[in-house]
């Protein structure tokens, strides 16, 4: 695209409904023009801005792992107006993508240590990318060990079942899937993400900490992380933030002097430590 404000035109080609509560859908989406798509790159954690006309945009992240090839999975919770009509979306119906927006996760830095993630309820979408990354046959060697750390309030309300399933049975990942309320059939851990972190006392010697939730889990497992001695600038967490533009230019989502969307979405603790605490 020659301007940063011109939406990628795409096309669905599948949606897929993820939780019992049906309010988290993930749609995969394609290029409508070849040369888009050859173009088009991005890194884990970044996000991009999906449109419809009439009704506006919203922010999302990229759930697609950049090694997966073919078409984009964004997974959308139905919140507000866009999101609404996001979900009425079916295989076929067009719709605008403008990104890849933001800074992602510090892949250069991951390199070489021992990597843990985060990850809970519908912002695990950006550690599902992460995943795919790190646990890539031509990306594998390059990490030590990786643990994944799931957490939802139900088994119906976990993402991407096929995929943790998958983790969770291979001998690349240390891989946690846990819930607040458990059912008679459910053989994963019960607790919080956070408890499942205090637990496993995971050290902080050589390893970086990606974290991905809603608001609550991310204030509940930082200072577990403190606690455990990890130095601050070695966690690393993804933030929301009311967005417009996307290139920290409409000052919308800026946080003291940080814009979320630039800056960001992914910030150190460091970092976060030094916002406002109204934040």
């Amino acid at each position: 695209m020659d301007s940063a404000y011109l939406p990628f035109p795409m096309r669905v080609s599948d949606v897929r409904i993820e939780t019992e509560d049906k309010r988290l859908k993930s749609f995969r989406l394609a290029f409508v023009n070849d040369a888009d798509r050859d173009a088009f790159t991005f890194r884990p954690g970044q996000f991009a801005k999906l449109s419809l006309n009439g009704f506006g945009e919203c922010p999302i992240g990229l759930a697609s792992g950049p090694t997966e090839g073919g078409d984009l999975l964004f997974t959308v919770n139905k919140m507000g107006l866009v999101t609404t009509e996001l979900h009425r979306l079916r295989p076929g119906d067009e719709l605008g993508m403008r990104g890849p927006l933001g800074n992602g996760y510090p892949l250069a830095e991951m390199e070489g240590k021992n990597v843990v993630m985060v990850a809970g309820g519908c912002a695990a979408s950006t550690l599902r990318s992460t995943m795919f990354w790190v646990t890539h046959p031509d990306n594998r060697r390059r990490f030590g060990a990786i643990t994944f750390i799931l957490g939802a309030r139900t088994p119906g309300m976990l993402l991407y079942e096929e995929e943790w399933r998958s983790w969770r049975e291979s001998d690349d990942v240390d891989c946690h899937i846990t819930v607040d309320q458990g059912t008679p059939a459910w053989d994963g851990h019960l607790g919080n993400a956070p408890a499942i972190v205090e637990q496993l006392a995971l050290k902080p010697g050589n390893s970086l900490a990606l974290v991905c939730g809603p608001p609550r889990m991310i204030e509940a497992v930082l200072p577990i992380f403190t606690k455990l001695g990890w130095p601050t600038e070695q966690v690393f967490l993804s933030l929301e933030n009311r967005m417009k533009c996307g290139m920290g230019f409409c000052g919308r989502c800026n946080v003291g002097s940080k814009f979320v969307c630039k800056d960001g979405p992914v910030f150190t603790k460091a970092e976060f430590d030094a916002m406002p605490a109204d934040y």
